[in-house]
């Protein structure tokens, strides 16, 4: 069996887009080229890849299957070409991030600013995602790496540890609060809470936590930024859990207090997943690379 890189570009384009019209036009093909390409394809290997009504198209199960490998395999032929453009070195390259919503917010945009301040050549897609969705992007080869907090299941990838993260509760200065020393996340709940916006990893990692408490988290306003929740706490308007690293920073210009959490979920291990460190390029591996001095603590 022979398959064309060009058709299972194609295909990406496709599986991605809402159309065949559009994935056809990230391709520079016109839809009738196109069609006839996946047809070929389909007959090839003898199975319906794409289900075509008035709305769009919509992969089959085997057009699922096919998109996934062929995510890996165009991306195995870019790094190989990004391999041999530049002997191994990591001067140049594009490198796609799925990481969660502390690691996008705090310490990667510092950790990105020298990566990329000494390497002209490369670009960077950075995604906030939620950690299941990191994951089956690592897995299927939408993203080149992931970074995640916490315990996950990730069969067949690579976990790689490099820093520890704490949650802590951020109160105002004489709140009820202020005076203990620990408090859990139950204690909590009968505040109103500044969080963050949906879609944060965070919020739907304290949601998942209260839900488990069979109570309800009471957010007063939703804001973008560890910045932002820390404005809100110290101007009274709530309490907030916030990573410590975040916590201690703010809490030098701002008149804030904080907690620790009492919960075992709030020491949280930051870990790299990647399908296969030695495959990756040398761009990926030189950012990983950069971001393993961390260990020591929390950025």
């Amino acid at each position: 069996m022979h398959f064309d890189l060009a058709d299972l570009r194609l295909f990406i384009h496709i599986g991605e887009s809402p159309s065949l019209t559009q994935g056809a036009r990230r391709a520079f093909l016109s839809p009738a080229a196109a069609s006839a390409r996946i047809k070929a394809l389909e007959g090839q290997l003898g199975t319906r890849l794409l289900y075509r009504d008035s709305r769009g198209v919509e992969l089959t199960p085997a057009g699922q299957k096919l998109l996934r490998h062929a995510r890996l395999i165009m991306s195995q032929v870019d790094y190989l070409k990004a391999e041999f453009t530049h002997f191994g070195t990591d001067s140049a390259g594009h490198i796609r991030i799925f990481a969660n919503t502390t690691a996008v917010t705090e310490f990667l945009p510092e950790v990105l600013a020298g990566f990329l301040a000494k390497r002209p050549g490369v670009t960077v897609d950075l995604q906030e995602r939620l950690s299941r969705d990191i994951v089956r992007g690592v897995l299927d080869g939408s993203t080149d790496m992931g970074i995640i907090a916490g315990p996950v299941e990730a069969t067949g990838l690579q976990v790689i540890h490099f820093s520890t993260d704490r949650l802590v509760l951020t109160v105002p200065v004489g709140h009820e609060l202020a005076t203990h020393k620990k408090v859990t996340l139950k204690e909590t709940l009968a505040f109103q809470h500044i969080g963050l916006h949906e879609g944060s990893t965070l919020l739907s990692f304290l949601r998942d936590h209260v839900e488990r408490l069979g109570l309800s988290l009471s957010l007063r306003i939703q804001v973008s930024s560890f910045e932002a929740i820390c404005r809100m706490v110290e101007a009274g308007v709530g309490i907030g859990v916030l990573p410590e690293s975040a916590a201690m920073r703010h809490s030098r210009t701002m008149q804030l207090v904080t907690i620790e959490l009492d919960e075992p979920w709030a020491v949280r291990e930051r870990s790299i997943l990647v399908r296969e460190l030695d495959a990756l390029p040398g761009t990926v591996r030189a950012l990983i690379a950069t971001l393993m001095p961390e260990r020591s603590g929390a950025p």
